[in-house]
């Protein structure tokens, strides 16, 4: 390309990229429904990302911009703090900064230990937590694979059976505030890994993945699902039977995926921007639910099914 062109082609390419992002995405045969959707507010806090309950149906649980989080008591109490990732609190003070964020953690993917009532955190910039059932101030699990340290730890999954938790470091180059420039460089830095909670080790299994992004095991321990943000795909790590360790793309997506997360009947819901996309267990789309003016429902980091509800 002529030297002339390259730099207004790069910024052309780049606020076309930016403006994808943040477009409503619009995929056939959706429903126009969440725009009636009842909206639980967040109160005295900003950027809910993901959302959990506990083995007693307590919650739900969401993580904030200014490192706690917070568990949902109810009408009458509402919000109140239940955990934080980061000791440093002195300078986490309400309006939050997004240039705190390294100080005062970033909850980003939430699950429970259904077995020992553990909530094991992936926070963007401290790496993998823990704090147990009783709250307060999350402990350390692992912080780097083979030398490397977590740049933008993101979304996790247990395996209560087997003891193991996978994960994905979204990139180590960009951190989570950087996550627009992530999008459009190209970069294929990002892994997939799995802690033994027994050896305590943190292993490997996905390299030069494109934005990793959530993570959900399938419902019988054999598969396991990443996705893949830059590339609008999820991808199907085998983890079990004659196909363990083969990797292929489960389904092609029309926009950028976030976090998964497997309802009851081992579906899965995918987070799609202003969408919520509904996946069969062999990647056939089932459903998609939107709010094309994006009146109620204008940023969907995750979908979670309980009891019949989203």
């Amino acid at each position: 390309m002529d030297s002339k062109y390259s730099l207004p082609a790069a910024i052309f390419l780049t606020l076309f990229c930016i403006f994808t992002l943040f477009s409503p995405v619009l995929v056939a045969g959706s429903m126009h429904n969440l725009h009636s959707a009842r909206l639980l507010h967040v109160t005295r806090a900003i950027g809910p990302e993901s959302l959990v309950f506990d083995s007693h149906g307590g919650g739900p649980y969401t993580g904030v911009a200014d490192g706690r989080i917070l568990k949902w008591k109810g009408k009458k109490r509402g919000w109140t703090e239940f955990a934080v990732t980061s000791s440093n609190r002195s300078q986490c003070v309400r309006p939050f900064a997004p240039k705190l964020e390294h100080i005062c953690g970033r909850p980003l993917g939430l699950r429970f230990d259904k077995k020992n009532g553990d909530l094991y955190i992936a926070d963007a910039y401290l790496g993998l937590k823990v704090v147990g059932a009783a709250g307060g101030l999350a402990t350390q699990v692992a912080t780097e694979a083979e030398g490397h340290p977590f740049h933008f730890t993101n979304d996790l999954d247990i395996d209560e059976n087997e003891g193991v938790i996978y994960f994905t470091d979204s990139s180590t180059v960009y951190e989570r505030t950087q996550y627009t420039l992530l999008l459009v460089s190209g970069d294929k830095t990002g892994r997939l890994m799995k802690y033994d909670k027994s050896t305590k080790e943190v292993k490997v299994l996905l390299r030069g993945l494109a934005f990793p992004n959530g993570v959900a095991l399938s419902k019988d321990g054999s598969f396991l699902l990443v996705a893949e943000t830059s590339n609008c795909r999820i991808l199907r790590l085998w983890l079990h039977g004659p196909k363990a360790g083969k990797v292929s793309t489960f389904v092609d997506l029309p926009g950028f995926p976030d976090n998964i997360r497997r309802n009851s009947y081992g579906q899965f819901w995918v987070a799609l921007y202003s969408s919520a996309v509904k996946l069969s267990d062999e990647g056939e789309i089932l459903e998609t639910l939107e709010d094309f003016e994006r009146k109620t429902m204008k940023n969907i980091s995750e979908v979670e099914e309980k009891d019949g509800k989203l």
